[in-house]
């Protein structure tokens, strides 16, 4: 059984008390890895290394910058195969899917060295006479990244790689439930031969974090995480005033209209719902669909889930894998039973597996009130709520009426519809005929409670710098 060091400096660095955390195979609830618990003085010399090699990392034209991430990106595809069986073992995807994660992240690496040439202040008119106003766009410093754990591979290369560009320095803490894909990644660092202290990472207890967060070196803390980890964030920048971009929950609404593709929208919204075990916080969490077609498509979706198998990937990479843990699968369990408690009909799921691995079936549940806590919370689970409508107005008014606004779906050929929806609909991103996928030339960017900021593309690369003005007399 392998044992993971943290990365400092380009080192690999045991914990200094000897404090290891055991990582398990939610599949089968096996021990597959310990990794090293970083210290407090360990989190600070991170953070301390991190500026010390900002310093030179940002005065390097951006296009040296660009070739450390090019070859970067050529080291996670040769170390694909690694990253991959880590991240299989310690999340229970499929050795494809985590594969190909590794794949998508070096992608996303090379499309933010693309952008190397253009970092692009502003020349302004000065209202004064014989003055000119320059706008630079500069890197903040150290950024800390907070990883989570259903796509620790992309999310991890998807924050750190815009960082780095922007003339940056990172500190990186991977989820504790999914840190050895991290590790391999930094072998990867290695592998690419960035310079000491640019790329650190560290798992650690939520006090490290707390020390990490509120080092006064970190100028940004950029989290991808539940709303609660994203008040801990807030909390943790005012210490230092450092800035906050977070990517948080989600209820995704899709609204599926008469005249829709009904079998297409199915299809999406099972696939949807089912990947990763619907720990997605952009996966369809709710159905709006206009009440003439209601049962045709409920009675779609039950058949979709209800042929959907769920077991340990690593034996059949076509089912639907496990949760990342036992107290995510009783909490979403506890949810169902409180809905039909409360009258919701239970259409197909909803039963606690027995035996090994923190399985949970796709389930269905029709006859919900808006109001109610399974429509209005995030279940971050393989749980589908199913509510009529009667006319378009109403629909957006219900798939609006939440806290959060992160994604958002609708399905169908009526261009006014579309347009409508464009226009009206409370979220960061809506998709037309299509489940959410984060395209990384866009901006996944939420409102409400959603978060602050946004990744990918040219206004997620620029949540990476601050402006300096320069006011020439001449």
């Amino acid at each position: 059984m392998k044992t993971y060091r943290n990365f400092i400096h380009n080192t690999w660095v045991a914990s200094d008390n000897g404090a290891l955390l055991a990582v398990d195979n939610p599949a089968n609830e096996k021990i597959v890895a310990h990794v090293s618990a970083a210290s407090a003085a360990q989190v600070n010399a991170a953070c301390e290394a991190a500026a010390l090699a900002q310093r030179a990392w940002r005065k390097l034209p951006s296009t040296e910058r660009a070739r450390h991430l090019h070859a970067l990106a050529d080291a996670l595809v040769a170390r694909k195969d690694a990253i991959g069986a880590a991240l299989a073992r310690e999340s229970g995807k499929s050795l494809q899917d985590a594969t190909n994660e590794a794949v998508y992240a070096a992608e996303i690496t090379r499309y933010h060295a693309e952008w190397a040439r253009r970092i692009e202040g502003e020349v302004i008119p000065s209202d004064t006479p014989g003055e000119n106003l320059v706008l630079y766009r500069e890197p903040i410093g150290v950024v800390a990244c907070l990883i989570p754990f259903n796509y620790p591979v992309y999310t991890l290369l998807r924050k750190i790689a815009p960082a780095l560009i922007t003339g940056n320095t990172v500190v990186v803490r991977p989820s504790n439930n999914t840190p050895c894909c991290a590790f391999e990644i930094a072998d990867a660092v290695l592998e690419a031969r960035l310079p000491p202290g640019v790329v650190n990472i560290m798992t650690m207890g939520h006090a490290q974090a707390e020390t990490m967060c509120t080092h006064p070196k970190v100028g940004m803390i950029t989290l991808t995480g539940g709303l609660n980890a994203g008040r801990r964030v807030l909390d943790y920048a005012k210490v230092n005033i450092a800035k906050p971009s977070l990517e948080l929950g989600g209820k995704t609404p899709a609204i599926v209209c008469a005249d829709a593709d009904l079998e297409g929208a199915a299809s999406a919204i099972v696939g949807s719902k089912t990947t990763n075990c619907g720990q997605l916080c952009t996966a369809v969490e709710r159905v709006y669909v206009q009440r003439t077609v209601h049962d045709a498509l409920v009675s779609k979706l039950r058949e979709k889930l209800r042929s959907q198998g769920f077991s340990d990937r690593a034996a059949n990479p076509a089912h639907m894998g496990p949760l990342i843990s036992a107290d995510s699968r009783q909490a979403i369990h506890d949810m169902v039973q409180r809905a039909i408690a409360e009258g919701a009909k239970l259409e197909c799921g909803g039963t606690m597996p027995k035996g090994l691995g923190f399985f949970y079936p796709p389930t269905l549940l029709t006859g919900m009130r808006q109001e109610s806590e399974i429509v209005q919370q995030e279940v971050f689970g393989p749980v589908l709520c199913v509510l009529p409508f009667e006319s378009f107005d109403d629909a957006l008014a219900m798939a609006s009426d939440h806290q959060y606004g992160l994604a958002s779906v609708l399905f169908t050929n009526d261009y006014r519809q579309v347009m409508q929806a464009s226009n009206e609909i409370e979220a960061g991103e809506l998709y037309i005929n299509r489940t959410p996928a984060d395209p990384y030339q866009g901006y996944h960017a939420g409102w409400k409670r959603s978060g602050l900021g946004g990744d990918d593309g040219k206004h997620g690369m620029l949540e990476f710098t601050q402006t300096r003005l320069v006011v020439m007399k001449y």
